[in-house]
């Protein structure tokens, strides 16, 4: 199993919710609203950086089988780009272990 979480734009949340939603086998996803700082803001001086604030950004959780790890990236960075810096990114983690509460369910059954 794996995670996959990704920051995007806001005003792409609907466009990512839509391509999630076309991927047979997926069971669910969680979207959150949070603020966030990657390398910056370029300055006037060539190669230099400068950090000015925060930028409000959607992160985008999804647990999946090892199946659909690749699709399911493949979704959210095409439904997500816009071809300009501050896109997002997707990072992907290994799960260990997953239990459904209510039923006492494990592994990939859980999810």
């Amino acid at each position: 199993m794996r995670m996959v979480i990704a920051f995007v734009q806001p005003f792409m949340t609907d466009r990512v919710e839509e391509a999630l939603h076309g991927i047979t086998g997926l069971s669910g996803a969680t979207f959150t609203d949070v603020k966030g700082f990657g390398r910056g803001r370029a300055s006037d001086v060539p190669g230099s950086e400068v950090l000015l604030g925060t930028s409000p950004k959607v992160r985008v959780e999804v647990i999946v089988p090892d199946a659909l790890e690749r699709a399911v990236v493949l979704a959210i960075r095409d439904a997500a780009r816009t071809g300009n810096r501050g896109d997002g990114k997707v990072f992907v983690l290994p799960v260990s272990r997953a239990v459904r509460i209510a039923t006492g369910e494990e592994g990939e059954t859980a999810i």
